[in-house]
């Protein structure tokens, strides 16, 4: 409306001063069409000001939306405007198969300590640079987060592979240290549309993790396999609590005994009788909670059953103990010490007859701390193991350091060898290194008479294995330690 006016105006305007051209000139024509005409030129100024304004909102409500939706530094979708991409990608086109791909780069927290953030960031842009020249326009990509990015692709383009390839040859230096930069990738086949774009990215995810910590193999595919486990993990951890409620989950005991074959105490194992799956081993749940962090609760459990158990051992079973264990897990779930304590102090029991026993990966992290912990332990009464000594990462420096009382060893240790002279060697020097560190020594997985009486002639305090019995139940063990009657 504005714009019809303005060129009224004009219109008007031109027409008087034609008409003067007929009539002569006359000053209220020529007064009356110069306002016309300043009129006209202000509208148009003013239309101009206003289309002006509006295309700034315009670029400005723009370059909102770009900033939002785009990551800022590697100008790559940001993690939620990727999946609300990908989703209405997959909508448009339900007759294309596509895959979703998760990557990262290998220890990247390496490139920012050691290089610095500005040389990490110029990594990250090198990534997107390469998306952008590898991609095709019917890719769509971007930064989930950190060094994580994610694509999702047509199925079977080669050029995934292609930037793999590219980018495991990325060294990066500071002109003393170099570093090559590797890529790892998980991919997930779409075969299921509506489970939602951040579920796709779980499962590629996964299957990232198959592959993180390997060198020559840089790219896995979700399976089956990595479904069912996916599926099985949920099902149990739903299920554990009310486990543990109705008593599905109990403790059994495997018997440890002296040099001279009697009795002196167990070792609590967790089993599960599951109403649907039948007897599960703790090889199907244990790794699940032990991610999840569920396995605080589960430990718990444990601990308590076996004080319980401790407090009605009285007579001929006051003198046995009961060795629990204490997942790495746990301590950053609860104050380790403080809840065994109670225990203690709940049921009135001695401290030395609940034992303590931790692996050496408890030991990886938080080293002064745990040492602390353990120092704890030792100095209330309680005896402390290290369980599987030999069989991971043990190291003499922490034999030396670590507050002890019992050192286990894995006959596994003997069993995998492939030099058995070598590994009896080795096994014969370590129980002899724990004598002379004032340690008593404990091999589990004894399962024959002659490993017996070998790990006797080594020196070996107590033992532990099929061979004297297997894990058992509750009153099961309290009979085999009933006095025999003559």
């Amino acid at each position: 409306m504005s714009k019809i006016l303005s060129f009224t105006f004009l219109f008007l305007a031109t027409g008087l001063l034609v008409l003067q051209l007929f009539v002569g000139n006359y000053i209220l024509l020529d007064l009356l069409a110069t306002f016309l005409i300043i009129i006209a030129i202000l509208r148009i100024e003013k239309l101009q000001q206003e289309a002006s304004v509006a295309k700034e909102k315009v670029i400005k409500r723009q370059q909102e939306i770009y900033n939002v939706t785009h990551d800022k530094l590697t100008g790559l979708y940001t993690k939620e405007a990727l999946f609300q991409k990908i989703k209405d990608t997959i909508a448009k086109n339900p007759d294309v198969q596509y895959w979703v791909a998760y990557f990262d780069i290998k220890d990247f927290k390496i490139v920012n300590d050691i290089f610095g953030s500005d040389m990490g960031d110029s990594v990250l842009l090198k990534v997107a640079s390469w998306l952008r020249e590898n991609s095709t326009k019917e890719w769509v990509f971007g930064r989930l987060g950190g060094d994580d990015f994610g694509i999702c692709l047509p199925a079977g383009d080669a050029n995934l592979q292609q930037l793999e390839r590219r980018f495991s040859r990325y060294v990066i230096s500071n002109g003393s240290i170099e570093h090559r930069i590797l890529m790892h990738m998980g991919i997930y086949k779409i075969t299921e549309r509506n489970i939602g774009v951040s579920i796709m990215f779980d499962r590629a995810q996964l299957a990232l993790t198959s592959v993180k910590n390997e060198y020559n193999k840089h790219i896995a595919f979700y399976d089956d396999k990595m479904r069912n486990q996916v599926m099985w993990d949920q099902m149990i951890s739903a299920q554990i609590e009310k486990a543990i409620e109705e008593k599905q989950v109990r403790p059994y005991l495997q018997p440890i005994v002296d040099s001279n074959g009697t009795i002196i105490g167990a070792e609590a194992l967790i089993r599960w009788d599951h109403p649907k799956k039948g007897f599960l081993h703790p090889e199907a749940f244990i790794p699940t909670f032990e991610k999840n962090g569920m396995i605080a609760d589960l430990d718990k459990y444990i601990w308590r059953s076996a004080c319980e158990i401790l407090s009605t051992w009285t007579g001929e079973k006051s003198h046995l103990f009961i060795s629990i264990n204490i997942s790495p897990k746990d301590f950053l779930f609860m104050d380790v010490f403080a809840e065994v304590n109670a225990l203690i102090e709940e049921f009135k029991i001695e401290p030395s007859r609940l034992r303590i026993e931790i692996t050496e990966t408890v030991m990886m992290t938080e080293v002064e701390n745990r040492m602390a912990i353990l120092n704890r332990f030792r100095e209330s009464g309680f005896i402390v193991e290290m369980d599987d000594f030999g069989s991971g990462y043990s190291s003499l420096n922490q034999l030396k350091d670590m507050p002890l009382d019992v050192l286990k060893i894995d006959m596994k240790f003997l069993s995998s060898s492939k030099n058995s002279q070598k590994a009896e060697i080795i096994l014969r020097n370590v129980l002899k290194l724990s004598g002379d560190l004032g340690l008593s020594s404990l091999t589990e997985g004894v399962e024959t008479e002659d490993q017996y009486n070998m790990l006797s002639q080594m020196g070996c305090n107590l033992f532990q294995g099929y061979f004297f019995a297997k894990p058992m139940t509750v009153d099961e063990f309290e009979k085999i330690c009933e006095p025999k009657v003559a």
